[in-house]
């Protein structure tokens, strides 16, 4: 199931720090966030599969204590190491993307200086709650995960997660059926959250996989360029 409903999908907001001091442009910044274990990091590696023949690109993760979502991106081999680099926040996870984000602005910008030029920087939140959002300081677009398991009426529920991200993902639609999930009740409940913001029902496990949200994320880049 995938609702992409017809309206302006480029970045919502541009950082005034769209170019680098050399006056090149910088690489665009998406940020994945949503509570804990509804998918992010699996998204963040099927984004990079998808993604990595074509654009020139980086992630950097947000644990609390630990480089746990990095060393699994490091495992699966999804992009040189180099170009995957962690920030321990020590803190709730929404404070080092939305309030203080400083370390992963150093974090962001040290790519670019090491790897670049770059083309897209994903940076993914600690697992969080419904209130998490980025920065506009820190990204220029922002998707938000939820899982099938949370339940279906965490649409419903709302929060500025669920309902101003310029994507919302609900994943892991295959598990619907074994947690008694109603796929039509969330869509139904999604869209009138976000009433014309894209919604994207995604299971990592069927042949479709990741496509729609990279499919987004090229558009995302292609308004990107087109503003420079």
């Amino acid at each position: 199931m995938h609702l992409d409903h017809s309206h302006d999908h480029g970045p919502a907001a541009v950082s005034a720090d769209a170019r680098r001091p050399d006056g090149s442009r910088r690489a665009l910044r998406i940020g994945l966030g949503g509570p804990v274990g509804t998918g992010k990091t699996a998204t963040v590696a099927a984004l990079c599969r998808a993604l990595r023949d074509e654009l020139s690109l980086a992630v950097v993760t947000n644990d609390i204590y630990t480089r746990e979502d990095a060393e699994f991106l490091l495992r699966e081999a999804v992009l040189p190491p180099e170009r995957i680099t962690a920030v321990e926040t020590g803190a709730c996870p929404h404070t080092a993307i939305r309030d203080d984000i400083s370390a992963n602005l150093e974090a962001v910008e040290d790519l670019e200086d090491e790897v670049g030029p770059l083309d897209l920087i994903l940076v993914e939140s600690g697992g969080d709650n419904l209130t998490a959002t980025f920065s506009k300081g820190l990204v220029d677009a922002q998707i938000f995960v939820i899982d099938v398991a949370g339940g279906d009426d965490i649409p419903r529920k709302g929060g500025p997660g669920v309902t101003t991200a310029d994507l919302l993902v609900v994943n892991k639609t295959d598990l619907a059926p074994y947690v008694g999930s109603d796929l039509a009740t969330m869509a139904a409940d999604a869209k009138a959250q976000r009433a014309e913001l894209p919604v994207v029902f995604q299971s990592l496990r069927s042949e479709e996989g990741v496509g729609p949200v990279a499919a987004w994320v090229r558009e995302q880049y292609a308004a990107w360029t087109a503003s420079a």
